[in-house]
C-alpha cells in the first residue's frame, strides 16, 4: 500500500504544538511504518485554511492520484473544513478505488462503517468551522460598537493605537479635503487640487462627517489649519 501524505498548517497554527509541519510528518511517518505502507510522496501545503479549495501541494496530489493508494493525513479537517468540498475529493477517491485514512480519528475507508464514519467526522468538523466563523465574527461586532477599528484602514486615513485602543485618524490630505469642502468649494475641484479621484473626496467626507463629533478628528481639522 503507497500512502500519499498530505500536512496543512494555517498561517495561525503554526505557532500550536502538535501543528507544525515536523510534528505532523513525523506522527504521519509512524502511522505508515506501523501499518506497514510504504510513503509514496508528502505534500505540504504551508499558510493555508482548510476552507481554501485551491491550494499548491493538494492539487498536485490529486493530480498524482494514480500513483497511490491512500491519502493519509492526521485529521480530516488537514485536508478540508468544508463538507461540500471534503465530499467531492472523497468521491474522487471512491471512483479511482483510493482510500482515505488520519491518525487522530483512525478512520479507514476500506469499510462501509469507516465510510460513514469519515462523513460523519466531516460533518463535525464544517460545523466547528462555521461556530469559529460565527464566533469571529460576534467578535468583530462588539469590537465596532465599542469603538474599535476593525480590518485595514480606508484611504487616506491611519490607524493609531494608544493605551490598548486602536482608532482611526484622518491623514493630512483628508483634513484638508475637509477644509476645502467646508469653504465652498467643490468636490470636483478638491479632487483635481489634491490629486484624488472624486469617489476618493466623496468617501473621504462622508467618513470624515461620520466621525466628526470625535474630539480627535475636530483636533486635527483645528490644528491644520495652516495646511
Amino acid at each position: 500500500m503507497k500512502a500519499a501524505l498530505y500536512v496543512r498548517v494555517s498561517t495561525e497554527e503554526q505557532a500550536k504544538e502538535g501543528f507544525s509541519i515536523p510534528a505532523q510528518l513525523g506522527r504521519l511517518e509512524a502511522y505508515c511504518k506501523s501499518k506497514g505502507w510504504r510513503i509514496y510522496d508528502e505534500y505540504i501545503d504551508d499558510g493555508y485554511t482548510g476552507r481554501e479549495k485551491e491550494r499548491p501541494a493538494y492539487a498536485e496530489m490529486m493530480q498524482d492520484i494514480e500513483y497511490w493508494d491512500v491519502l493519509l493525513t492526521l485529521k480530516i479537517d488537514r485536508v478540508h473544513r468544508n463538507l461540500r468540498n471534503f465530499l467531492e475529493m472523497f468521491d474522487t477517491l471512491q471512483k479511482h478505488g483510493k482510500h482515505f485514512a488520519t491518525v487522530y480519528e483512525n478512520i479507514d475507508t476500506s469499510s462501509a462503517i469507516g465510510r460513514f464514519f469519515v462523513k460523519l467526522i466531516a460533518s463535525i468538523a464544517e460545523l466547528e468551522s462555521e461556530q469559529i466563523s460565527e464566533r469571529v465574527k460576534i467578535a468583530m461586532e462588539q469590537a465596532k460598537k465599542q469603538g474599535y477599528h476593525v480590518g485595514r484602514p480606508p484611504k487616506l486615513f491611519h490607524v493609531v493605537r494608544e493605551n490598548g485602543h486602536v482608532r482611526l485618524e484622518p491623514s493630512e490630505k483628508a483634513v484638508r479635503i475637509y477644509q476645502l469642502y467646508m469653504s465652498g468649494i467643490s468636490v470636483r475641484k478638491i479632487a483635481a487640487e489634491i490629486g484624488e479621484p472624486i469617489s476618493t473626496v466623496w468617501r473621504t467626507l462622508k467618513r470624515l462627517e461620520r466621525m466628526c463629533d470625535d474630539w480627535e478628528i475636530q483636533r486635527s481639522v483645528n490644528t491644520a489649519g495652516s495646511l
